[in-house]
């Protein structure tokens, strides 16, 4: 990504985009298009007329959590953000400490055997890393029902860009669905936020289809640019089967957001067929991986130096990446999960010529 990119502060969206003026709902935001190094800039609400019929989408389904709950070290204030439940039972978080703006900042986890004591009495009892060698997250130990704490006392992660707590419902999207052993993800699968049920029943209409998949992302801090960690993923039967129908038809297969790029190429084998999965996924996708499947994305727009403009730049290639961004720098695009989003789409082929035998 070219490093002269910077984005100015005011250009972070601070509430969200039914905050931002009377008459306003969710899909009051704007969308850059690009095909290829070509952009366009649309409303969201357009997104019914900029695909086409036969277009697959795939969506992520998974709820998003109050992910954060505070606490206390010792005499210490902390917050902790919670990111994923292992499968053994112990929980991997992040710890944090207040900034004195109703936000935080990053603190150092551990060492082993440090113990936060959150509301209720439930203590989390540091035991390891989730990286050999990492100090963001650790896997804890709870000694009560940490789910049932966040749904008491939790609240939705943000960060220091935007302007006060939202209520979790600004969190959800059209497409969350609620899992019945509580499971979700830590921060909003954003990309699918513009969505309405009027916006989706208008692109129902156009012929544009859906394939539901799951992907519980973890925390993703705004001041950390590592790879992604292992999440949670599942890919129903029924999604796949969508999915390589699609291709066999040369239909668009779209993903919205990164988390759906993820969990459909995590699925996808070696002979280039989708099939049913769930587990774990480790997968990070880059220009040298590439990309099997999707053939474009919906995204938001993300900090030059963050590490998922690598999957874009797999999915698109840099040029289109870098000429986009530019073009959303100077159209003053909004940035982060309340933002603008980012269509891309595969470069426009030239339609054939019909000579009739007499082109020269």
């Amino acid at each position: 990504m070219t490093v002269a990119l910077r984005v100015p502060e005011e250009l972070s969206a601070r509430v969200p985009a039914e905050e931002r003026g009377p008459g306003r709902d969710r899909a009051s935001v704007r969308l850059l298009v690009s095909h290829g190094t070509e952009v366009a800039h649309h409303r969201f609400t357009e997104l019914p007329s900029v695909l086409r019929a036969g277009d697959l989408l795939v969506v992520n389904t998974s709820p998003t959590l109050a992910a954060a709950v505070d606490g206390t070290l010792g005499h210490a204030r902390v917050v902790v953000h919670v990111s994923t439940r292992g499968d053994d039972g112990r929980w991997a978080v992040e710890l944090r400490e207040p900034d004195g703006r109703g936000t935080t900042r990053p603190r150092a986890g551990g060492p082993a055997g440090s113990v936060v004591v959150l509301p209720g009495g439930v203590r989390l009892v540091y035991e390891e890393p989730l990286v050999a060698g990492g100090e963001r997250l650790w896997w804890v130990r709870a000694s009560g029902d940490l789910a049932a704490v966040l749904g008491r006392y939790g609240r939705a992660i943000r960060y220091a860009y935007t302007e006060r707590d939202q209520p979790l419902a600004a969190y959800q999207t059209v497409f969350a669905l609620p899992y019945a052993d509580g499971a979700g993800s830590a921060e909003m699968p954003s990309a699918a936020r513009p969505f309405t049920e009027a916006v989706v029943s208008r692109l129902v209409s156009r012929g544009v289809q859906f394939a539901p998949i799951t992907l519980h992302t973890g925390v993703a801090s705004a001041e950390s640019h590592e790879p992604p960690y292992a999440e949670r993923f599942e890919v129903p039967e029924a999604s796949a089967r969508l999915i390589n129908a699609a291709r066999a038809a040369g239909q668009n297969v779209i993903a919205v957001g990164t988390t759906a790029v993820r969990a459909v190429e995590s699925a996808v084998g070696v002979d280039g067929v989708v099939r049913a999965a769930r587990g774990w996924t480790e997968l990070v996708v880059t220009p040298e991986r590439g990309v099997r499947v999707v053939d474009g994305l919906l995204t938001g727009l993300h900090e030059p130096e963050a590490s998922h403009l690598l999957m874009l730049e797999a999915v698109a290639g840099r040029a289109a990446v870098d000429r986009a961004y530019e073009a959303a720098l100077r159209g003053r695009y909004l940035w982060h999960e309340f933002g603008d989003v980012h269509l891309i789409l595969p470069e426009e082929r030239p339609h054939a010529t019909h000579c009739n035998g007499n082109c020269a």
